[in-house]
């Protein structure tokens, strides 16, 4: 695991924060990768932003993927014990901003990909960017998967599930509300459209859907919350107290089960919006807009991807998890897939976020067996 450990240190050095510029970790990567002779292909996304896909053994389709994101959340505004972009060990724990969402995987990928030599079917991988704000840099990077490394027969996203095989998780769609009212003195606030009553009726609105989908929405019970959700998250309007606000938004996302489509949901919304803005009179505005989406993940237990993950990962549990992936993006293509990682999510976004040292070598010897199946041990 010590090699495992140096590539961790080096990934966790570079402050690969969400939407800023990426060169440096997907440099130290592609170098990584080009030294243990994958072939490589470096993806740009724009504004300093980049991708890999790699691949050791044959050419062309087929084979596994491994696939993870190398950016990570903000530290801004938290209390650190130590510097979160220097590796610190303390007794069974590493600690440092991606120990756990999830450098700790792409160390493990590094190392395994230096050991892939001589395979009967090729290993391949993934290094996306901006996922943490809607997986931006996946779909962009799918596409030209055909042209560069090959469809591979399936992927493991290594997200942190305990190094247990998730087989699912909800969708998610971020949206905003915009409600357009009248500015005016607050004297005569009557005689104006006031957005952020607008606004107020679109959260009932938004409560009132909410409940609908605990009531009679599609369930799953390997959820901890087993139907869809409706979540209000930022609602922002008027500039001060004397004057009636003429705009209000409301930032609000819907995290929807594989069996309930997103499409029924934003159509109850926009309806709702539509009579809100009509009973409000001349001058009322009131309109929803996507900001991004990500699919759902739904494998079938008895999918190929699945008795490889229990090949490669012996005892581990079949499980769902309620945070989002990229790989609904993958299933999406057609590729089986499944996600399974080291680290546990909860301590991930937080500071002093670490790993365990045991879940790194689970990983280690999960992707080691990997290794020797594709070169047909």
């Amino acid at each position: 695991m010590s090699r495992t450990l140096e590539h961790l240190e080096r990934l966790v050095g570079f402050a690969s924060l969400t939407d800023t510029p990426n060169g440096e970790i997907v440099d130290y990567a592609a170098m990584v990768l080009d030294a243990a002779g994958a072939r490589v292909y470096r993806i740009e996304g724009g504004a300093g932003k980049s991708g890999l896909l790699a691949a050791i053994g044959p050419e062309g389709p087929g084979g596994v993927m491994l696939s993870g994101h190398v950016d990570v959340v903000p530290v801004a505004g938290q209390e650190w014990s130590s510097d979160p972009f220097t590796l610190r060990r303390a007794g069974d724990r590493v600690f440092g901003r991606g120990t756990t969402d999830m450098k700790g995987f792409l160390a493990a990928m590094l190392s395994a990909a230096e050991r892939a030599g001589g395979l009967a079917r090729p290993l391949k991988l993934s290094f996306s960017w901006d996922e943490e704000i809607g997986c931006r840099g996946i779909p962009v990077m799918l596409d030209r998967i055909d042209e560069t490394v090959g469809r591979p027969d399936a992927c493991i996203v290594g997200e942190p599930t305990g190094m247990q095989i998730a087989l699912g998780h909800k969708g998610k769609t971020s949206l905003r509300a915009v409600a357009q009212g009248q500015a005016g003195h607050s004297a005569e606030a009557p005689d104006y459209v006031n957005a952020l009553h607008l606004g107020a009726e679109m959260i009932g609105a938004l409560r009132a859907e909410q409940a609908r989908l605990a009531r009679l929405g599609a369930r799953d019970a390997g959820f901890a919350i087993p139907y869809s959700t409706v979540h209000a998250g930022v609602m922002q309007g008027g500039r001060a107290l004397n004057i009636v606000p003429d705009r209000a938004e409301i930032a609000f996302e819907i995290r929807n089960l594989a069996e309930e489509t997103r499409d029924g949901i934003i159509a109850r919304l926009q309806a709702a919006a539509f009579e809100i803005a009509g009973q409000a009179g001349p001058g009322a505005e009131l309109e929803i807009e996507e900001i991004g989406a990500y699919p759902g993940l739904a494998t079938a237990p008895g999918s190929p991807a699945v008795a490889l993950a229990r090949d490669i990962a012996p005892g581990a549990g079949l499980i769902k998890v309620s945070f989002g992936t990229e790989a609904g993006h993958f299933a999406a293509r057609g590729i089986e897939t499944v996600v399974c990682g080291p680290g546990d999510m909860a301590q991930g976004h937080k500071p002093d976020e670490f790993i365990a040292l045991d879940q790194l070598a689970q990983c280690d010897a999960m992707l080691e067996r990997l290794r020797k199946k594709l070169a047909g041990y």
